[in-house]
């Protein structure tokens, strides 16, 4: 399917990529969106070099080696993410980082991302859907969250952030494979279609870091959290979605309490893992 040599020239091709490909040509950063985006045999040796990769490489090859012109990392300024960020702004210090601002956010999270901020000198954009928290209670009810979450996440999640990523040729996440079941076969390099004749490259370094490496890594460089991890969140969204997690959960199981949600709809892939997951339980 790949040519000719079987996994061993694939392997010998994926390595080729990892350490030495050169710049794809494109335009300069800001300019037009790439009409060519990755063909499927490179993909295919990507994901497989970057199995034995550090983040810091496949960030590397994501901010400079494959010149996207137009790239941005989506954070929430949860562990995983800090450390994408850290790791990201030693490459390329002004990589916009897109956060969703849902007015639904804990004071915890609002006050620890201006923290980073400042000690980060981070280039943080705000993302804002079309309701206040008052205009959405007023026009479509009060505590729509409860009544009907997927209505509420898409309009102060996904559109925002689909619209930043029309904009955009690649976007970096901190996907973490063992956060979630939904999350569990995330690759570190996708290209989906984001409307029709739009594609985009989404890149997830972190995919397969673990917890505890997560936790040694922000010891080891003196980074700040959340300090609602320590009551005992694991994973951490809008406020009243979020409840602290029971023994024995996975990561994203206080999301979305007592709904089998684990996803907001950003991500199709993971949407649509929860959606067969979700069939499997029924």
């Amino acid at each position: 399917m790949y040519g000719n040599g079987g996994d061993e020239a694939l392997a010998a091709y994926a390595k080729g990529l990892r350490y030495a490909r050169p710049a794809r040509a494109g335009p300069k950063r800001g300019k037009a969106p790439l009409h060519t985006l990755l063909p499927d045999d490179e993909l295919v040796a990507l994901n497989l070099a970057f199995e034995d990769a550090h983040p810091r490489e496949i960030l590397t090859w994501a901010l400079e080696t494959a010149a996207f012109p137009r790239i941005a990392i989506a954070s929430a300024f949860q562990t995983e993410g800090t450390i994408t960020i850290h790791m990201a702004t030693s490459i390329m210090p002004d990589v916009p980082i897109l956060f969703l601002e849902t007015g639904y956010q804990f004071a915890e999270t609002l006050a620890f991302k201006e923290q980073l901020t400042d000690q980060l000198g981070l280039n943080v954009v705000d993302l804002y859907g079309e309701y206040t928290v008052a205009r959405q209670s007023e026009e479509l009810g009060e505590r729509l969250y409860e009544r009907d979450p997927e209505r509420c996440c898409d309009l102060n999640k996904v559109q925002p952030m689909f619209q930043a990523l029309r904009e955009l040729d690649a976007w970096v996440t901190a996907f973490r494979r063992d956060s979630s079941p939904t999350r569990a076969n995330a690759p570190f390099v996708e290209q989906y279609e984001l409307e029709p004749g739009r594609w985009i490259v989404k890149v997830n370094p972190m995919a397969n870091w673990t917890h505890d490496q997560v936790w040694d890594y922000l010891r080891e460089h003196n980074l700040p959290h959340n300090p609602l991890y320590d009551l005992g969140y694991t994973s951490i969204g809008c406020a009243p979605c979020t409840r602290l997690r029971f023994e024995g959960e996975p990561e994203r199981a206080g999301r979305w309490a007592g709904r089998a949600k684990w996803e907001c709809g950003i991500h199709e892939r993971e949407a649509a893992q929860q959606r067969l997951i979700t069939l499997d339980e029924a």
